[in-house]
């Protein structure tokens, strides 16, 4: 029979531990990963005139990544802290709590890496070609387009699939934490 657990202000204020922060942490990175990542901005794609679109993701995507590493900055030293093999043990990737650590700092390594190089290289691109599709009154993806264009085109397209594929990686790393904190637990020490 399931324990019968009664709700006071105290055992209210017990849920907000180190265990409980954590699985708020994850399902909040989890969420707002997935949404931008596969909800959001193929809405947004779809409804929006693709430089508004553009707009729109320079300022959006920093303030997710700030979020992004944040979050997998404080769920990696939590499970650090709760799991200290990890410190000893960190060359073994078998070792289930070293994966998880491994896959955590994917997270946070692959949203560095958009925040700090690949976002603002990407959109330092796309305002490029802005720019010189009003100067030459074409689109980027007419025929006739200078070589130029064609050659910001070719950067614009190689940076935008290293940031998805970063942004991908960022999404499977915490796919796989989440399935494995929900079979196995998280196991987290209080920090309190």
């Amino acid at each position: 029979m399931a324990k019968v657990s009664t709700l006071s202000w105290s055992s209210f204020l017990a849920l907000f531990n180190a265990q409980g922060l954590y699985q708020v942490g994850y399902a909040w990175l989890f969420g707002m990963t997935l949404w931008v990542t596969f909800i959001g901005g193929t809405i947004a794609f779809k409804t929006l005139p693709r430089q508004q679109f553009g707009t729109l993701q320079h300022r959006t995507f920093p303030i997710y990544f700030v979020i992004s590493i944040a979050l997998s900055s404080g769920l990696l030293g939590l499970w650090t802290y709760s799991h200290p093999r990890v410190l000893t043990n960190y060359l073994t990737p078998s070792d289930g709590d070293v994966a998880q650590a491994y896959a955590l700092a994917a997270v946070l390594l692959s949203q560095a890496a958009n925040h700090f190089v690949i976002g603002p290289l990407t959109s330092k691109t796309m305002f490029k070609r802005h720019k010189l599709e009003k100067q030459e009154g074409k689109a980027y993806n007419e025929p006739g387009v200078s070589d130029q264009m064609k050659a910001l085109n070719k950067t614009f397209a190689q940076l935008h699939g290293i940031s998805s594929l970063a942004n991908l990686t960022a999404f499977l790393g915490l796919l796989f934490h989440g399935l494995w904190i929900g079979n196995t637990g998280a196991g987290i020490k209080s920090i309190f």
